[in-house]
């Protein structure tokens, strides 16, 4: 059933029922009511793609995520796409890989699906190829950034202030009598970069050198985070305390440590980021930091929905962490 069929039914014209179909005025009361009992009669559905290049705006949005298989990133993705689809907004989620070229190419599939706006899940989007890659084909759109920004004209930015964060993590795990830390870098992006930098500040405020710290790589991985404790453990065994850069990783390491009938949080203490349903399955529960993952979320898809509209905000918006203190200290 197409708009000129339900025209030909009601004796109107294609044009009228367009505008019944879109709430225009300018239609008499009568022919109104006529219309919409015929559309809802015959379960009328207006095709969205026609009335898109119609309208010049086709009522989606592009999310993209660097690893789908990250439940942190894959959270934020469903609360930004719940929130969208109240306004009437259908999302394109995409999984783009970690490196620049397929960061590069899922935005050119945006462009030729000309999305009405852009969110950019994680910090990893926050590089020059991605830039360039704005600036070229969608500079014309709005686009957000969570725990990220990229300095152009349409790009805003949601930030967590994890630095200060993972440096109140060092004093926590101080306060409980654990000094001798090691930090464990999950990949280079710049919001765990930023962690690291906390960890590098919190450690000096304790005395330590930065070329004597203990300073960890590791993928966020269970396998990764069993292995990279027993390394720590191997090469430190005086360790007191372990602080993660996400918590898979950090749970992961409770059990290496339980496995080596190590106390937690007694002999070695443990915490992660992302206050993630990760930090609840585990024994000892795991502290964490609270990076906020709802409240950005719902932050981004906001300044999205405010742009689309054509209301301002700030290019930046820093929202403030805090630990979750569970039982691993």
């Amino acid at each position: 059933m197409t708009i000129y069929d339900i025209a030909k039914l009601a004796g109107v014209s294609a044009s009228t029922v367009s505008r019944v179909v879109n709430n225009k005025p300018g239609i008499k009361e009568e022919t109104r009511r006529q219309v919409l009992a015929l559309l809802e009669q015959h379960d009328y559905s207006p095709n969205e793609t026609a009335r898109g290049l119609v309208m010049k705006a086709s009522r989606m949005i592009g999310i993209l995520i660097a690893d789908i298989r990250y439940a942190h990133h894959v959270d934020i993705a469903y609360y930004i796409e719940e929130e969208m689809g109240k306004h009437g907004y259908c999302s394109l989620i995409l999984n783009t890989g970690l490196t620049d070229d397929k960061k590069v190419q899922a935005i050119k599939v945006l462009e030729q699906r000309r999305v009405d706006g852009i969110i950019l899940v994680g910090s990893t989007f926050q590089c020059e190829a991605v830039k360039k890659a704005l600036e070229t084909g969608l500079s014309k759109i709005p686009v957000v950034i969570t725990n990220g920004y990229v300095e152009l004209p349409n790009v805003k930015g949601v930030l967590v202030d994890e630095r200060d964060g993972v440096e109140n993590c060092v004093k926590l795990m101080a306060e409980r009598g654990h000094k001798k830390l090691a930090f464990i870098l999950p990949n280079q992006t710049p919001s765990n970069l930023s962690k690291q930098k906390g960890f590098i500040s919190g450690m000096m405020d304790l005395g330590w050198n930065r070329e004597d710290m203990w300073l960890y790589d590791c993928p966020t991985t269970l396998e990764d985070g069993y292995r990279i404790t027993e390394q720590i453990l191997e090469e430190h065994p005086d360790v007191e305390g372990l602080i993660f850069g996400e918590d898979l990783s950090a749970v992961s390491a409770i059990r290496a440590l339980t496995d080596k009938r190590i106390k937690v949080p007694k002999q070695v203490a443990v915490i992660g980021v992302d206050n993630s349903k990760y930090c609840d399955i585990c024994y000892p529960k795991l502290t964490s930091l609270n990076n906020k993952l709802v409240e950005m979320s719902l932050e981004a898809a906001r300044i999205l929905l405010d742009s689309l509209e054509g209301r301002e905000n700030p290019d930046k918006i820093m929202l403030f962490s805090n630990i979750v203190e569970r039982e691993s200290t």
